[in-house]
Formats: structure tokens, C-alpha cells, sequence
């Protein structure tokens, strides 16, 4: 398992991994130093960059081996929000890693219903093709990298029920019919699987989309993955 230098950039999934990362996590990019400075363990460098500008990123990247990219637009009302951040900072990222050379692992954060042009969420400026196009690049790459996407997230379970198990399946799973109902999943479980990525080598170059419930069986990480 990659253990020295992570990189976790952007969004859901820093606040919520950072007690499950091992030491030596590099904070990068603007509001994510502000939510994460006071979260994270002892020892961990943070580090400031901008996704949307590049040559602010190799510094940033350092001698980090492995990604954790969530990035995602927060301007509902900003038509080129997805581009300029979900596909423009992600891609940014990505040739960034790539040409480093030292990263051995890009796990990607994006959603459920990104193969789906009629998903609802499409109505926000095309944000999910935005992320599919970002999830394209990561693929041509040559980077070793685990696609994560999450049904609708939360960050408490809904009052009197609980966090429930993880599903795991593969792309295009889960969406609008005929495939199955998207459902949700906390924070917390997203960012498990993220860094579970790290560890199960079936992980490894797979699109997984994921959602929790109550009555779905409790599978291990290593068999969740090896189903897809």
C-alpha cells in the first residue's frame, strides 16, 4: 500500500477521511486547507494550490505517490462552474500526476448517473458530462486509478435507521430506468472505499459506483471490489 505522501484535493471527501489516512497527507487547493487544517493528524504537511491553475500544482504535488481528487463546482448559478472545475481542474490534476511520474494510485470521486445525459443533476450546467469527460482523462492517462461514484451523500444517517452496508457495482449501474435506484451513502462510507482503494488490487482501474442499505448483506472491501 502506498503509505507516504498522499495528496487529497477538493471537497467531500477530505473532512471525512482525514482520521482514516495514514501520516504524511498533503492538503491541496484553496477552501480545503480552511476545512481540513484542523482535522487532520499530527505531522501532516499542508500544502496550497489551485487546481485551476496549473502551474501552481507540480510544487503542490511534490513527491506525493498517490491522489485523492473529489473536485467539484459549488455555484449552482455558475454556467461554467462543471467545465472550469470538474473537468478543467480535474484534468489539470491528472497530466499533473501523470507527468510526475511518482504516482501510483488516482482515486477520483465523481457521482452515479455520469454515463447518463437525461440524469437530473445534468440540469446544473452539464455537470455530470463534465465529470465523465474528467473521468475519460483519467483513463487515457496511464495512471493506476479507481473511479468512485457515490449515490446521493449524506453525512448522518436519516433519524432512527442506520448508516447501513455498502453495494458496490459497476459503471451504469444505478441511475434512471431500467437501471437500478440510485439511493444514498455517507460521507464517511465514500471515503472508506476511497482509501480501501489503496489496498485491494481489484480496486485497481475499475469505475465502481457504490450506495448503502440497510438490508444489503456486510461484505468486506476486498469482496465489494472483486464483485465489479
Amino acid at each position: 500500500m502506498p503509505s507516504e505522501g498522499l495528496v487529497v484535493v477538493e471537497g467531500g471527501v477530505v473532512t471525512q477521511a482525514s482520521d482514516l489516512l495514514v501520516d504524511g497527507v498533503v492538503v491541496v487547493e484553496g477552501d480545503v486547507v480552511t476545512q481540513a487544517s484542523d482535522l487532520l493528524v499530527d505531522g501532516v504537511e499542508v500544502v496550497e494550490g489551485d487546481v485551476y491553475q496549473y502551474m501552481t500544482l507540480p510544487k503542490a504535488l511534490g513527491d506525493c505517490n498517490v491522489v485523492f481528487c473529489a473536485t467539484g463546482s459549488r455555484e449552482p448559478l455558475d454556467p461554467l462552474g462543471p467545465f472550469t472545475v470538474d473537468y478543467n481542474g480535474t484534468v489539470n490534476l491528472v497530466n499533473v500526476a501523470a507527468r510526475a511520474g511518482k504516482v501510483k494510485h488516482f482515486v477520483f470521486v465523481t457521482s452515479i448517473g455520469t454515463d447518463d445525459i437525461l440524469f437530473p443533476l445534468n440540469l446544473f450546467w452539464g455537470v455530470l458530462f463534465w465529470k465523465k469527460r474528467a473521468e475519460e482523462a483519467l483513463q487515457r492517462s496511464g495512471l493506476t486509478y479507481t473511479i468512485v461514484r457515490p449515490g446521493g451523500l449524506k453525512n448522518e444517517p436519516e433519524d432512527g435507521s442506520g448508516k447501513g452496508n455498502v453495494i458496490m457495482k459497476g459503471p451504469n449501474s444505478f441511475g434512471l430506468p431500467p437501471r437500478e435506484q440510485p439511493g444514498s451513502i455517507l460521507r464517511e462510507q465514500v471515503a472508506e472505499v476511497c482509501v480501501a482503494a489503496l489496498i485491494e488490487e481489484e480496486a485497481a482501474n475499475k469505475i465502481v459506483e457504490v450506495i448503502s442499505k440497510e438490508s444489503a448483506d456486510e461484505q468486506s472491501m476486498s469482496d465489494l471490489f472483486a464483485g465489479v
